[in-house]
């Protein structure tokens, strides 16, 4: 009989197998198990975190391709298993998951953008779904709380139909993977937890609550951005956004409608007594181009400089309009299809625009000042 011994030619294969909820790999979340070679046959062991887990399947398949990959070995003999409590509870100290809100952290370097707008109906969710779409195509780790509690749509929006992944009491958000760029959007929506036609029926302190949970229950992991999708006005999610998040930055979306300016100018007015930033005006629905090459202004021209300009007086800084997004098929199509329209229709003039925005917010100075620095004199 030939000794098992542990081949490092295996372990560097499982090491190339990342789990598609964490992001890590899974031989540093201690789900090897048994990695042995018996002559030309593997005999691994894997633990998922959970019975039931959704991908299963992307595991086990993953493992196989990789283990396929080493010549020496002509055999796999895989066994699925689970971790016991003990070992998830390891694993959640391992991603040092305390049920604190990681984003108030004085070493967290997460950008967190608030999109918001004064009335409903503007397309902040759209926005919302397409900038971090761009973001991910940019090869960013994106995170996004559907913090819209009553009117969720971010799932659709991004095709996800799959929910969370409950880990005791650690909630592991769903991945959307971006086409190019090898970035990821995750994602939490209180619509994981509801059947489609169910109203949530919740006041302030419920509100309050789930957003709270959402930052401190899910673990979201290393993020580079974090987008939070919020009611229309200036009600209490807004208020609570900017009690749990004092540090995040608005961005405001409105159309050019003049009513929606004037809706939108207390939205942004808001800021003041929050003390936070308002980063950027992005205006919506903006002038569409026909077939002939003319263009319709539907719903007006030039709110978004209106806009800017009111709120650089109220503010007393500059607000700068961040692009003007036109209202074109494919941005509705591709929300309907559940693949936004930076993915879906890339040579558009819409999807130009949510790249160029993102590529402006990516590229702004995050502001470092009184945050330690990751290393060590």
């Amino acid at each position: 009989m030939t000794e098992q011994t542990p081949d490092t030619s295996l372990n560097s294969a499982l090491a190339t197998v990342i789990d598609p909820e964490l992001r890590l790999p899974i031989t540093e979340l201690g789900m090897v198990e048994t990695s042995q070679v018996d002559g030309t046959t593997a005999r691994v062991k894997i633990l998922l975190t959970i019975e039931g887990c959704p991908l299963k399947n992307t595991i086990e398949a993953d493992v196989r391709e990789a283990v396929g990959r080493v010549a020496e070995i002509e055999h796999l003999d895989l066994e699925i298993g689970y971790m016991s409590a003990d070992q998830r509870s390891e694993l959640r100290q391992r991603l040092g998951h305390t049920k604190a809100n990681p984003f108030i952290a004085p070493e967290s370097l997460t950008r967190v953008f608030a999109v918001a707008s004064g009335k409903g109906g503007v397309g902040k969710s759209s926005a919302t779904a397409n900038l971090a779409a761009a973001f991910a195509s940019a090869g960013l780790s994106v995170g996004i709380i559907d913090a819209d509690v009553h009117g969720f749509s971010i799932p659709g929006l991004l095709g996800l139909v799959e929910g969370p992944t409950r880990m005791d009491d650690m909630i592991i958000p769903p991945v959307v993977e971006a086409p190019t760029g090898n970035g990821h959007i995750k994602v939490i929506s209180i619509g994981m937890f509801v059947a489609a036609d169910q109203p949530v029926a919740w006041r302030g302190p419920m509100l309050h609550r789930a957003l709270e949970q959402f930052l401190t229950d899910v673990h979201f992991g290393a993020l580079d951005v974090l987008l939070l999708d919020l009611p229309p006005g200036t009600g209490d999610v807004a208020i609570s956004m900017a009690q749990l998040l004092p540090h995040a930055e608005i961005l405001l979306v409105s159309t050019p409608q003049h009513a929606a300016v004037d809706v939108a100018q207390r939205a942004g007015t808001l800021s003041l007594q929050t003390q936070q930033k308002v980063t950027g005006v992005i205006e919506n629905m903006a002038a569409m181009t026909l077939p002939d090459g003319s263009t319709m202004a539907l719903f007006g021209e030039g709110g978004g400089q209106i806009l800017v300009d009111s709120l650089g007086k109220a503010l007393g800084y500059p607000v700068p309009l961040l692009g003007s997004i036109p209202l074109d098929m494919a941005l509705r199509e591709g929300g309907d299809a559940g693949t936004p329209v930076v993915w879906s229709a890339p040579e558009t003039k819409a999807a130009a625009v949510f790249t160029d925005i993102a590529t402006q917010l990516t590229h702004r100075p995050r502001g470092l000042a009184g945050k330690p620095l990751p290393f060590n004199v």
